[in-house]
């Protein structure tokens, strides 16, 4: 660290379960403050995994609709896309296909200075691909038999892996996706896949049943956030996983604006800018 940056260790984060409404959900007061303080504790750990060099990878796991999305949303919209990676990677193309199946994934792992943030991970293998036929059970079956080993090298290449799994309930994926079919805003979210997908939710918990029984390991656990309430969900996940990245505030001079330089004789030119259409809207 230079000599103007000085460590000191970040305060006790709150675990007090945020104040609900009557109605059991976040109120959306308190969900904008504490996110908002979640947010400066980010950019703090952003910091620290650039100066230490630290190597971060979050996996994240769960049924359609289970939130996966606004929770990594959440967590990366106020740091740097140069240091918190997301990777979603599409359908594998047919020579991915015939490579070793995890070698896709490796490309993505973190390097030095790097948060990388998997929607969706090798654990395709367990669920998805098994549920809908793209893979035997007994290529499934053995894919889960080498996970362990294999996240054991992650970990022992020096890499943080945190694994979550998002679980929502039969009730409350229901009328989320009946919600993408009525809003033009979120059609996108609604493919093919996942109304089959629906339609085999017990299919899909046996999978999740046999996936924690194999690859949730002391080396690699499995940690799961109830995540009916997506506000809360977002605001746990952020702060679990806080707790288990060891970092400490790096303190920074204070920032001032240097003086603008003078014009000596600039003269804005008459040029036809083409500024776009400036509408109107309702006031109040």
């Amino acid at each position: 660290m230079g000599k103007n940056k000085k460590a000191k260790k970040n305060g006790p984060l709150q675990e007090d379960a945020p104040e609900p409404d009557p109605s059991g959900k976040l109120r959306n007061k308190t969900y904008e403050a504490e996110l908002e303080r979640l947010h400066v504790e980010l950019v703090k750990l952003q910091t620290w995994v650039v100066a230490q060099g630290l190597k971060v990878c979050i996996v994240f796991e769960g049924r359609d609709a289970a939130g996966k999305g606004g929770t990594i949303k959440a967590i990366t919209e106020r740091v740097s896309p140069r240091v918190f990676r997301v990777v979603a990677l599409p359908a594998p193309t047919e020579r991915e296909k015939s490579q070793l199946y995890v070698q896709r994934y490796v490309p993505h792992l973190p390097a030095a200075g790097e948060v990388v943030i998997f929607d969706r991970s090798w654990y395709n293998r367990a669920g998805v691909e098994r549920v809908m036929g793209f893979c035997t059970e007994e290529v499934s079956l053995k894919f889960l038999e080498t996970v362990p080993g294999m996240e054991k090298s992650i970990i022992a290449s020096g890499i943080i892996l945190l694994k979550y799994w998002l679980e929502v309930s039969e009730e409350e994926q229901e009328r989320r996706l009946t919600a993408r079919i009525s809003d033009g805003r979120k059609l996108w979210k609604l493919s093919p896949m996942d109304l089959k997908s629906y339609s085999r939710w017990y299919d899909y918990s046996r999978a999740r049943d046999d996936m924690f029984a194999a690859t949730d390991t002391p080396w690699a656990p499995w940690f799961v956030v109830r995540s009916d309430d997506k506000k809360r969900a977002r605001l746990n996940t952020i702060s679990h996983l806080l707790r288990h990245i060891p970092y400490e505030e790096i303190e920074r001079p204070t920032v001032t604006l240097p003086h603008r330089q003078k014009p000596h004789g600039y003269v804005e030119p008459d040029y036809p800018f083409k500024f776009i259409p400036e509408l109107t809207y309702p006031v109040g």
